[in-house]
């Protein structure tokens, strides 16, 4: 075989591989880039997002068992209806018959004070002496300004007499004759207005000594001898009540409203006097239901002149009525003792707590009745919680339910 017909053969490139040409790529275009990078930012913004909402989910998880948790468990029954009732007792509000702050009307120093709390005054006591050394002082030249007054109002009277008698001869002229009567009269008003001036100041020196306005107790002192007293409401000096009659206010449910008469003998109790029953009389009402409450304020007065009854205390009020309705039984300790009043607490919504206003009848210690303010469809917590609110949520157990807890 010749040279010319060998085939030809290609020595391998050092290390074993073959030399090939690479494959053109084409360049990545913007637009696909900026795709690519928005949709990673999408991703990246929804995970975010999905993290977010997981904790806030978990939150609101969190606080929703928190609030379950914290809910109290009650028993809740419907009432016992009772029978009809021609009486029910609202509490009262007991105040003075009359209560007066007493003020300074001059300033000076307080130099004795003759009443202390508890002290029964008379109408026109003395009370307290205030010196008052600028009044005085003030007055004296009053006083003087006035005799100077006096003074020339004097003399211009005698000249405008004197020329008023000459004119009729001729022997002064009519303007001299005018200018002189017009001086005594501007003199003589100025007189007067020295003399208001002193009685002014007199009145205010008087002011030196508090006087009692009326019978009643002295029931505050907030001044002590020495102290520098200012004219006006800035500091009260005592307070006064009259005590020998109190009112006694009480709000009446509007179903009662129209059988309220004026004159009509109530009976009041009071805790300090359990054994006792004092008789008042209804002397007015408000002639106006409150629509925030429904009811209408009435004043009872009752005579103390014995002492036994302090403004500020609280009474019970027996009113008599004819029935309105029926009447319903709960336990004592159902009642909810607040500042606004007696309430109850029903379940609405099978969860929720709402205080209800209620009127009671009789009361024997173990059970209550209750006049209105509820149905006998409501569901009444027996044992209400003291800090049971308005709208919190209960969690409401079988009324067996504590008992066989308490069996196991």
């Amino acid at each position: 075989m010749t040279d010319e017909t060998k085939p030809t053969t290609h020595e391998p490139a050092q290390g074993g591989h073959h030399d090939e040409a690479a494959p053109e790529q084409k360049p990545i275009s913007g637009g696909k880039a900026l795709a690519g990078v928005a949709i990673l930012l999408l991703v990246a913004a929804g995970f975010a997002g999905w993290g977010i909402l997981s904790r806030r989910n978990a939150n609101t998880v969190l606080a929703e068992r928190t609030t379950d948790l914290a809910a109290p468990s009650v028993i809740a029954e419907s009432p016992k209806q009772g029978a009809p009732v021609d009486s029910f007792v609202l509490p009262g509000n007991v105040t003075a018959y009359t209560d007066s702050p007493i003020y300074a009307r001059t300033s000076g120093y307080l130099t004795k004070w003759y009443f202390d709390i508890g002290a029964r005054v008379k109408q026109g006591a003395l009370l307290a002496e205030i010196a008052t050394p600028e009044v005085d002082q003030q007055l004296a030249q009053a006083a003087a300004d006035l005799n100077t007054a006096e003074a020339n109002a004097n003399n211009a009277r005698i000249q405008a007499d004197r020329y008023t008698g000459l004119v009729k001869t001729d022997a002064v002229s009519h303007q001299d004759t005018d200018t002189f009567v017009n001086q005594a009269a501007a003199t003589a008003a100025a007189v007067k207005s020295a003399q208001a001036n002193v009685q002014r100041l007199k009145e205010l020196q008087s002011f030196e000594k508090v006087y009692a306005p009326f019978d009643g107790v002295v029931t505050s002192r907030n001044i002590d001898t020495g102290q520098l007293i200012d004219s006006g409401a800035a500091k009260e000096l005592f307070h006064l009540q009259a005590i020998q009659t109190l009112r006694v206010y009480a709000n009446l449910p509007q179903i009662y409203s129209a059988n309220v008469k004026r004159g009509t003998k109530i009976d009041l109790t009071f805790a300090e006097h359990a054994e006792k029953i004092y008789q008042g009389t209804l002397v007015r009402t408000a002639d106006a239901i409150d629509p925030a409450s429904r009811t209408l304020l009435v004043e009872v007065d009752v005579d103390n002149r014995a002492g036994e009854l302090l403004p500020g205390s609280l009474a019970q009020v027996h009113f008599k009525t004819p029935s309105a309705g029926p009447t319903y039984i709960v336990p004592a300790g159902a009642l909810i003792f607040r500042r606004e009043g007696l309430r109850l607490g029903v379940v609405v919504d099978g969860n929720k707590a709402h205080l209800v206003p209620v009127v009671i009848g009789e009361d024997d210690g173990a059970s209550v009745q209750i006049v209105s303010g509820i149905n006998g469809g409501d569901k009444v917590i027996q044992d209400p919680p003291d800090s049971l609110i308005e709208g919190e949520k209960v969690y409401v157990e079988s009324p067996g339910a504590k008992t066989d807890a308490g069996g196991k």
